[in-house]
Parts: C-alpha cells; structure tokens; sequence
C-alpha cells in the first residue's frame, strides 16, 4: 500500500490557522453571491468590496442591495476595517451601471414603497463607521452614481461615465441623488444633470466636484490604495471622529457644527492615545512610527 503524503492535504492545525486569519467581515459574507469583501489586500485595515453582477453591469437588484447592506454591517463590527474601497468587478466593467429596471416594471406603488423603506444600501454605506472610498472603475450610472455620492471619496477612472438618468423613464433619483448631488456640485449643476439625464465623464465630473479625482485606468489601483493606506495609518479613533464631524457639517447649521466638532475634538483626550501616553504626541517628537490601540 502507498503511503499518502502528508503534504496532499492540510492539516487540521493549518485549517484552523487559516480560518483565523479571516476577519470577521469576511466571514460573515463570504456566501454572498455577487458581494465579496476582503480585508488585506490593499493594505494592512483596508477591506475591499466588490460588486460582481457582470452579467448586468452590477446593476442593484435586492439581492446586490441586500448582500451590500450586510456586509457594510459586518464592517461596522469588525475591528481589523479601517478604511474601505467600494469598487466594481474588472468583469463587470463598471462601477453600478444603475438599478435593476426589471425588477423596478414589476413594482406596484405599494411594492416599491416597501423596498424604499430606510435604512437602504445608501445609508448602509453613507453611515459606515469607518470612511468609504468610491473606486469608480466604470460606469456609474442612477442608483451607481447615488452609491457612489454616498461615499466619503470618490476616485474615478477617466473612462468612467456618471449621470442621472432617471427622468428619462419617467422617474427621479430615489437613492439620494436629488438630495446629495447638489451637496457636492451645486444646485444647478445638480438640477442640470438631473434634468437632463445627461452623463458626464470623469474629468467634467472632476470638474464639477462630483468626484474627487479622475485618474487614469493604469494609475486607479495605484491611486486608490495609495489614499486607503495613508488613511489606515493613521489614528482610528482620529479617522472615524474626523469623518463623523465632515459628515456632519452637511446636517448641522454653522455653529451646531462647530460645537459638535469641540465635542468630539475634547473626546479624544479621554482615548488611551491621547490620553495614556500621548502616542501621536510622542511619536511626532520622537521622529517614528505611532503603535495606535484606537482606544
């Protein structure tokens, strides 16, 4: 009889070490069917979620919505995500080219007033704890350009298009798009696209402020994961209080802003970083790297 060799199959002890390494965001969706995370591979806390619906373009059906909606709640709970990047699948060839208009023909009133109901995959993304990243690899088009206005960041390649086209089929924006775009562009500009239903490449959307950078297909990767680890470095406590205070001043009149800013500014003199030790402190005067706890 052969003897098997030992190196044909894992063994349970490196199973198990494997199933240690992952996060619990990948965990708990890795049965997605066309939502994937994974943390890591852009950078130490970064988490990479990707829409792969290549069939459709990534457009948002329930299911897209429903798996998006879950793993931006594991995010929220998993302490080794920082900082994430929403991005489209290579094979799908864009970012969300827009709803799912089938699903959408169906709907009686009653129906999709069930489906709008809050919170959805906008406010699944736009309240994520830890700041969000729009990589615009393509089309970005209705309920894909409103995901992407949910972001914290958009970084879009140059041969992205962006746009509302909603009142061509007789509808609105419903995903936010009347109500985020002109936060970022303006009220006209916005009432123009939204009119219109005109798109826009990435470098008008530059232009214009809808997106933060418009990069060249080559050079998106190297952009992106450049940003995400220059965020991931920093103070965790620091990043996520940062974010809450910008997110805000889009909610709050002037001087409730500026309060709320104190607020969470004076907050952090309580965490261990600030206050056992002074790490950013000292670190800065120590010319090296800071060791954060995010405590």
């Amino acid at each position: 009889m052969t003897e098997r060799d030992p190196t044909d199959e894992e063994t349970p002890t490196e199973r198990d070490t494997a199933d240690d390494e992952e996060t619990p965001t990948e965990r708990d969706t890795a049965d997605n069917e066309h939502v994937h995370a994974c943390v890591g591979d852009r950078g130490e806390y970064v988490a990479t979620v990707e829409i792969d619906r290549p069939d459709a373009r990534n457009a948002l059906n329930q299911t897209v919505r429903a798996e998006l909606q879950s793993v931006f709640e594991a995010i929220a709970d998993d302490d080794a995500v920082r900082v994430v990047v929403l991005t489209g699948s290579a094979e799908a060839g864009a970012f969300v080219a827009g709803a799912d208009v089938t699903e959408l023909r169906e709907r009686s009133v009653v129906q999709q007033r069930a489906v709008s109901e809050f919170p959805r995959v906008y406010e699944a993304v736009a309240d994520c704890p830890c700041p969000v990243i729009a990589r615009v690899n393509g089309h970005a088009l209705g309920g894909g350009c409103e995901l992407a206005q949910a972001c914290d960041v958009r970084i879009a390649s140059t041969d992205a298009k962006l746009g509302q086209p909603e009142t061509g089929l007789g509808l609105i924006p419903g995903g936010g798009g009347t109500q985020r775009l002109p936060r970022l562009v303006g009220e006209g500009q916005a009432l123009k696209l939204i009119l219109s239903g005109e798109l826009i490449d990435a470098t008008e959307a530059e232009r214009l402020g809808l997106v933060e950078e418009a990069v060249p297909p080559a050079e998106l990767d190297e952009r992106v994961d450049d940003l995400a680890e220059k965020i991931a470095v920093k103070s965790p406590l620091a990043i996520q209080r940062a974010t809450e205070a910008v997110r805000a001043a889009a909610q709050r009149p002037l001087d409730d802003g500026l309060a709320y800013e104190r607020e969470l500014f004076v907050g952090l003199f309580d965490s261990h970083d600030v206050a056992d030790g002074n790490e950013g402190i000292d670190a800065f005067l120590e010319d090296r790297e800071p060791e954060w706890r995010g405590e």
